[in-house]
């Protein structure tokens, strides 16, 4: 499939396909088991049937499907491992390509957007595209001024087919909610609905990534490519070259993939406190390594690229986020839950054991607990299991919090980056950048912690 099908009623059909052929394929497996095949076989090959349909729609569709498919692929790593084999490859698939429109169709766009002779404005231009996503793809070439730049087109039609995708996903994520446990599938596609006006307006993009393309242009550890260019359907910028995360993720060494890590959770973390913005879209297609950080060529620099969904913070990340965590940290049941019910985490209507809470909490927040923490796929599968089993207390305390609009984005993107810190598989020192970046964590004075326990 080269083009971005438009029609809403080719888009439909494809996307109603997906819950009729998962239905076949139980019905198929289920007659498979009636004629005495192992279970875990044929159990092994249904997920992998599903996965390859599952992923190839979304992957051809972009549009709103190829969001919802990259939002998916972060949380692979809570998948159990006899599931998430099959996934992995089809998942990382939706991180880096989807199949590019003609060229035709991105000539068209350049020249009523740049001009009838918009092939003056490059040196070079390269027709090939070098990566395509869920609204637009990216071109390689040279500016006028001779710098490499990145050339990113929208698809024609992009907004009309989000929006359409994403209604449709919407109509049975019921059946979609079994690819991950303890996720609800709902709210994850009514935000990527909320924020498709904001992913569509380049302008608004261009003015992200310039914030921050400014704010670390002299970080030795984050590198952001500067603005050249942008315009209706088309943002120019900088060049980078790099390792692209889903390469460290499936071939790096230990020492890359300790390195991503720690400065994806430093870029998290520190954003907000420097930019007001939180990059909001941290699927490893985003990210690359680059040579040349701190120690020299041999160490390495966390790229960050597209700034299409942010979350608007100008004043930093909430403090209560910080104050919560040091006091769940610190055994603090009481305090936590009066600013968990302050905060609208706990509805009014609701009232909980405040030691049940801060034993629901210390196993997520375990590496923040420790001056390095490794993270792995075994240890956030274990979470999901622990929220995800009805027979858990975890999960029936789950199900009577509430997450207050305001956190929503936050949250996601928190979780997102956890999923690729356990894809990695990285060792990283999440407490050194909680003290530096997160307000409310580190208490200047011990008067003030006192102060602050008794507002509670």
């Amino acid at each position: 499939m080269s083009d971005l099908p438009r029609k809403a009623v080719t888009r439909t059909a494809k996307l109603a396909a997906l819950p009729l052929g998962i239905a076949g394929r139980a019905t198929w497996g289920f007659g498979k088991r009636i004629v005495g095949e192992s279970a875990e076989l044929v159990g092994r090959e249904l997920q992998q049937r599903t996965a390859d349909q599952l992923f190839k729609v979304l992957g051809e569709l972009k549009g709103g499907a190829m969001k919802f498919g990259q939002a998916l692929s972060v949380f692979e790593s809570a998948l159990p491992e006899e599931v998430a084999g099959p996934y992995r490859a089809a998942l990382t698939k939706l991180q880096e390509a989807a199949p590019p429109m003609p060229t035709r169709t991105v000539h068209a766009v350049l020249e009523e957007r740049l001009g009838e002779g918009w092939h003056e404005l490059f040196l070079e231009f390269e027709d090939k595209p070098a990566a395509a996503a869920s609204i637009g793809q990216v071109h390689r070439g040279v500016w006028h001024d001779g710098r490499e730049v990145a050339v990113k087109v929208q698809y024609p039609g992009a907004g009309e087919a989000l929006l359409s995708d994403l209604n449709q996903l919407s109509r049975f994520s019921r059946l979609l909610g079994p690819l991950i446990p303890g996720m609800d599938i709902k709210p994850l596609i009514t935000e990527l609905k909320d924020r498709v006006s904001e992913e569509l307006d380049y302008g608004l993009e261009a003015q992200a990534q310039q914030a921050h393309a400014e704010e670390f242009a002299d970080d030795p550890d984050v590198i952001v490519p500067q603005v050249v260019h942008q315009s209706d359907q088309v943002l120019i910028t900088e060049w980078i070259d790099g390792i692209p995360l889903s390469e460290i993720i499936s071939d790096g060494t230990q020492e890359q993939r300790d390195r991503a890590g720690q400065l994806l959770a430093r870029f998290l973390f520190s954003g907000p406190a420097r930019t007001g913005l939180l990059h909001a879209d941290p699927h490893p297609g985003n990210f690359r390594l680059l040579p040349g950080g701190p120690d020299g060529e041999d160490d390495w620099r966390l790229g960050v690229l597209d700034f299409g969904t942010v979350d608007r913070l100008p004043g930093g990340l909430p403090a209560t986020i910080g104050e919560s965590l040091r006091m769940t940290l610190d055994g603090e049941a009481e305090a936590v839950y009066e600013l968990l019910c302050a905060e609208g985490f706990v509805k009014e209507t609701i009232e909980l054991d405040p030691d049940a809470v801060l034993d629901y909490l210390l196993p997520i927040i375990e590496p923040a607990e420790v001056e390095e923490f490794t993270f792995t796929r075994g240890w956030m599968r274990s979470q999901a299991a622990r929220i995800a089993d009805p027979r858990s207390p975890a999960y029936q305390l789950g199900k009577q919090l509430n997450l207050p609009p305001s956190y929503l984005l936050i949250h996601r993107v928190t979780l997102s980056t956890i999923g690729v810190l356990c894809q990695l598989g990285a060792t990283v020192r999440l407490r050194e950048e909680l003290e530096e970046w997160l307000p409310g964590f580190i208490l200047d004075d011990p008067a003030d912690s006192e102060e602050t326990v008794a507002e509670a």
